[in-house]
């Protein structure tokens, strides 16, 4: 986390980084997860990134980026569900240009970042196999995104040997924009007990490795 880090503009203006997120949901030694939520005309300050991380939409708003190192501003407007990989890069701003708020999850894989020790974690990312009846809604060689939709009552199993992963609600039986780890190996009962239908985005980390 870079807050107070002080950094040098082109122009030579002295400028002090914020946070990359308001609020941190879930932190431990594979990934942190922040919460993102700006108002219409709000902007998250300059801030740097040292993870390669994961944005997932829960509220979607017109956006842009602006870059410290004078780029051109980025414009952006994600889709709710949606999932997007970035790279860390250069310091940058996010400032909501809509008339909605924006809110996301942003899911910073530390394995890959500030906890990486010589190559990235072996995952065989090749070898992991798909949740069988589960869309994938995102897929790299690092991670892999599933939709979930259950019903009141339904159940999914995820069988033992699966990879890590990040369970992240977007509405129904928890709290929308609720967030969970579940670490590698272990087997997997997710049940909806309300009696409205659970969303939700299960995001695996594939070079975890099946534990």
């Amino acid at each position: 986390m870079t807050a107070g880090q002080m950094v040098t503009s082109p122009s030579g203006e002295e400028v002090v980084l914020g946070e990359i997120g308001q609020t941190v949901l879930l932190d431990n030694a594979r990934v942190r997860v922040w919460e993102v939520v700006l108002e219409p005309g709000e902007f998250q300050p300059w801030h740097l990134h040292h993870n390669p991380y994961l944005v997932l939409n829960l509220e979607s708003s017109p956006c842009h980026m602006d870059w410290l190192n004078g780029d051109p501003p980025r414009h952006i407007e994600e889709t709710v569900g949606g999932v997007i990989f970035r790279l860390p890069s250069p310091v940058h701003m996010l400032t909501n240009d809509g008339d909605k708020p924006y809110r996301n999850r942003l899911i910073e894989l530390k394995d890959l970042g500030e906890e990486a020790v010589g190559d990235p974690p072996a995952g065989s990312p090749d070898s992991v196999a798909t949740v069988s009846g589960l869309p994938v809604v995102f897929d790299t060689d690092e991670v892999r995104a599933y939709g979930v939709d259950l019903g009141p009552g339904e159940q999914l199993t995820l069988p033992a040997g699966r990879p890590a992963f990040v369970r992240i609600t977007m509405s129904g039986s928890l709290p929308d924009g609720d967030v969970a780890y579940h670490p590698a190996g272990q087997p997997q009962l997710l049940t909806n007990t309300s009696a409205a239908r659970y969303l939700g985005r299960l995001i695996e980390l594939k070079y975890v490795g099946k534990g």
